[in-house]
């Protein structure tokens, strides 16, 4: 079905230490929600203070973007992390997020995990369902945000969890509905109109086309776009023009 309104967050605050990531202030007045790094994959306890600052600046909405911790690897390498682990890694980061969130007077939105966590997730039910319970003992009104059609969307919907289901801009699509790994060279798209026509057709049609060519049924409650490409502000402006030029309401929420 063709939805007239959808989030468009960013993945933001991971930069850490004496190393600049990203673009984040510069991107945030063309998104409506921001996954903050907690630390473990990227971020630091100053850099999270002031990102959530800058959202709350903007009337973004806020969520905790937990990873592996993998600082190295940027949280992308698989780890053999079970459940109850899982769980442990979450509530520490949303905790960390959310206690700076409430210093600084705002409420925390939604959390999404990161990279290998969120892939992993995306396809184990045991993860899926250690996420989903660790967001849910830390604040069941939070926002679960997952791979469209994954593992952890149901997981959260069984918890109780208000859920948004996640589209990407700039990857590729199996033809089971997952990203195309990392690892393979058609992963990324490169090319910002071919993204643009990927957006608009998952928002407005709620399909997507598979790297192989089949056309996949897909729902898009948000969609991710990356703030660390060479042309991310520009994407973030033209993705916003086109979307509300389309009649798009562009709003955070579920």
């Amino acid at each position: 079905m063709p939805r007239y309104s959808v989030d468009l967050n960013c993945d933001m605050g991971e930069s850490f230490g004496t190393y600049t990531l990203g673009h984040d202030a510069a991107i945030l007045p063309f998104v409506t929600s921001a996954n903050i790094a907690c630390g473990f994959h990227a971020g630091d306890p100053a850099v999270m203070k002031k990102t959530v600052r800058l959202a709350l600046a903007q009337g973004v909405a806020i969520g905790a973007h937990p990873g592996l911790p993998d600082l190295v690897g940027f949280g992308r390498r698989e780890m053999a992390v079970l459940p109850e682990e899982a769980f442990d890694m979450v509530v520490y980061q949303i905790g960390a997020l959310a206690a700076f969130v409430t210093a600084e007077g705002g409420a925390m939105h939604h959390v999404k995990p990161h990279g290998a966590l969120y892939n992993l997730a995306a396809v184990n039910d045991g993860l899926a369902e250690a996420i989903a319970e660790a967001v849910y003992q830390v604040n069941p009104a939070l926002v679960l945000y997952g791979l469209a059609g994954s593992a952890l969307v149901r997981a959260g919907q069984q918890r109780g969890l208000r859920t948004a289901q996640e589209v990407f801009a700039d990857r590729t699509y199996q033809p089971d509905g997952t990203l195309t790994s990392r690892r393979l060279p058609h992963a990324l798209i490169t090319d910002q109109q071919q993204a643009i026509d990927q957006v608009v057709r998952m928002v407005q049609h709620g399909t997507v086309r598979a790297h192989t060519g089949e056309e996949v049924a897909i729902q898009a409650d948000t969609v991710c776009i990356h703030g660390d490409g060479d042309h991310a502000l520009e994407f973030a402006r033209r993705i916003r023009e086109v979307l509300q030029s389309a009649g798009v309401q562009l709003r955070a929420g579920v």
